[in-house]
């Protein structure tokens, strides 16, 4: 084995050990040759993509659901950017950050490679961004131009600074109601008995538009915790859509991530915010 041929051998073992961690692809040394590490990773995160999507259909066969209910958000923050754009590849249009600054970043990484066709000249793809982090009032702004739908308005205050920023930018934003199921003092979220009145006072205001819930169980292995959180959920969301004080665009019901997102699916969840399940197995 020649000197480059040695160097690319040892190159591409080091890059599938820490990409890979545990794989069934078994290469000779003159395999790796003409093997690309980012092969490997990207046809993992195929294959973890096809698994979450055959979980999901057989959640909603399980729930008497039709696939097409359920949207399916990747969650980037933990993923290289050319892990993204395999995502996109394989035809997921809806991502999401936790972060403005990370959203503003990616999305411009994102709209440069979209633009160009991306890597193999495929028909640019439009992207829907979504903020499902917390969100201060001084940063609105930023948000705005950017995410079709936030899902973590959980004050009265945050929602009349996002009024008024849409207004100011002409755009109609909608956004998800962040509700605390889980009365855990360290997550945000307006808690479970001042929802109804919150969307309510949502309502009144210009430029804004409360389309539905989104909540996070529990970080437990307890199933009937966390399905106790999710149906709790689906019934505020309920009884918010039964009171008629919010519009027809009430529809939507975040919930649901890597560890938990087929029991929010039996429950009834429309959005799922899915990321290590993908990028990390």
């Amino acid at each position: 084995m020649k000197n480059g041929e040695l160097l690319t051998f040892i190159l591409a073992r080091y890059f599938d050990d820490c990409y890979l961690n545990s794989t069934s692809i078994c290469l000779s040394p003159s395999d790796y040759g003409n093997a690309r590490p980012w092969m490997f990773v990207m046809s993992k995160i195929s294959e973890r993509l096809e698994r979450v999507k055959k979980n999901i259909n057989s959640a909603c066969t399980r729930a008497g659901r039709d696939p097409s209910e359920v949207r399916l958000v990747i969650v980037t923050k933990s993923a290289d950017i050319e892990a993204v754009k395999e995502v996109i590849r394989l035809g997921c249009t809806e991502l999401a950050e936790n972060r403005v600054q990370q959203l503003k970043k990616v999305s411009v990484q994102l709209a440069g490679h979209l633009q160009d066709g991306g890597a193999e000249s495929e028909p640019a793809k439009e992207i829907s961004w979504h903020m499902i982090g917390h969100l201060q009032r001084n940063k609105v702004r930023q948000v705005l131009p950017i995410a079709s739908l936030i899902h973590s308005v959980d004050t009265l205050r945050l929602a009349e600074e996002i009024s008024v920023s849409a207004t100011r930018l002409n755009v109609r934003s909608k956004v998800l109601l962040q509700v605390n199921m889980s009365s855990e003092p360290q997550k945000y979220g307006v808690p479970v008995g001042a929802a109804t009145h919150l969307a309510e006072q949502i309502s009144t205001l210009p430029n804004i538009e409360v389309v539905g819930l989104m909540t996070m169980a529990p970080l437990t292995h307890n199933k009937d915790v966390v399905r106790r959180c999710f149906v709790r959920a689906r019934e505020l969301f309920e009884e918010i859509r039964g009171e008629r004080i919010v519009g027809p665009g009430f529809k939507e019901l975040s919930m649901g991530m890597s560890s938990d997102y087929e029991i929010a699916v039996e429950e009834g969840a429309t959005i799922l915010r899915i990321g290590s399940a993908i990028f990390a197995g």
